[in-house]
């Protein structure tokens, strides 16, 4: 976590390269050696971490979820080959799992950790798995008590904000501070997948950065494609969470709203560039005297002027190079005698003048 700076992004000062997390979720399908490979691809494509999502059947719905056997698009009613409850346990991740997985990251050598969906979960990421962070799901940011249970684990927290009112974010803050744990990142977030342009609203970035500036504000996407979440750079976010698949149409729940390899690593190094090309906020000359004097203009003669002669507006123009008197000080010529003889189209120089 030490990757990302715990100072204001909207700091002049202060803007980092952006914190890529490569979400797995469940786009391993429950296969391990899945998992392996989009660790590896992960990796090569730059992202900073890899993610995955700990819960089981008995973590995440109630049993009445699974007697409908229904969940928001996910309609299993009519299947015969998948109860919702089956492919729940299907596509979990057991602990022993989950350690084979982070071991597998350290020797690639990318971060790894695991969204919590209950207490129990929650300790062994802390406890086991020695997570850097711990991440927070939209769905739980308003589960105020597991908020708070979270927080005593005094682990730099990651907040999703998708759901939520800006007074449900508020108090969700507000939560874990009370309990002394300030080390706290906030993600803009629309728990859509996808959704349209219109409901991305990107400027609630800066809204979360003016109502709380001494946090970092980052993004966690679920928008197709690659622009959105490059865009969000521009605003000076310092983590992006991605989804992250091998294929978008492999069977499973995210894997269509999910980033390939190749998207991940323009992603990566795209915000990079917007990243350093933000620079700060102070307007300061980057050329060089050289290409100044190229680029602006020098006062020439309009005509061969004599010596004696005075030189009045008429007698001057403005063309490059820059490596004489000023268009600036016109009126330090016009109206003064030349000193000597001038040719037609040169610049007129300091020593020309009396």
């Amino acid at each position: 976590m030490n990757k990302i700076k715990l100072t204001p992004v909207k700091d002049v000062y202060n803007y980092c390269k952006p914190y890529i997390i490569a979400e797995l979720g469940s786009n391993h399908n429950g296969d391990m050696e899945l998992a392996r490979k989009l660790i590896i691809q992960a990796k090569e494509a730059g992202a900073d971490c890899v993610k995955f999502q700990s819960w089981s059947k008995d973590t995440i719905f109630s049993k009445k979820t699974y007697e409908e056997n229904y969940f928001v698009a996910d309609d299993y009613r009519n299947r015969t080959d998948y109860t919702l409850e089956q492919i729940v346990e299907e596509f979990s991740i057991s602990e022993e799992e989950l350690l084979e997985m982070k071991a597998f990251a350290d020797q690639v050598g990318i971060d790894c950790t695991s969204t919590p969906f209950s207490k129990k979960e929650a300790d062994f990421l802390v406890d086991k798995l020695n997570s850097p962070f711990i991440k927070v799901a939209s769905m739980d940011l308003n589960n105020y008590p597991f908020l708070e249970y979270l927080a005593k684990k005094n682990r730099p927290m990651i907040l999703s904000t998708g759901l939520s009112e800006l007074y449900e974010i508020d108090k969700a803050i507000r939560t874990i501070e009370n309990t002394g744990n300030t080390n706290i990142i906030i993600l803009h977030c629309v728990s859509i997948y996808p959704p349209k342009d219109e409901q991305v609203n990107l400027r609630n970035i800066i809204t979360l950065q003016n109502t709380y500036p001494k946090y970092p504000i980052g993004f966690s996407d679920h928008t197709l494609g690659t622009s959105i979440p490059i865009a969000s750079a521009a605003l000076g976010v310092c983590v992006i969470e991605k989804h992250f698949t091998l294929d978008k149409n492999m069977f499973g729940w995210d894997h269509k709203v999910s980033a390939t390899k190749d998207e991940m690593a323009l992603i990566v190094s795209e915000t990079q560039r917007v990243n350093t090309a933000l620079g700060d906020f102070r307007i300061s000359c980057v050329e060089d005297q050289e290409r100044k004097s190229s680029f602006r203009r020098s006062i020439t003669s309009t005509r061969s002027i004599k010596k004696g002669e005075i030189i009045n507006a008429e007698d001057i123009d403005f063309k490059r190079p820059g490596n004489d008197i000023a268009p600036e000080f016109i009126n330090f010529v016009i109206g003064r005698v030349a000193a000597n003889d001038i040719e037609s189209d040169k610049p007129i120089k300091y020593s020309d003048l009396v």
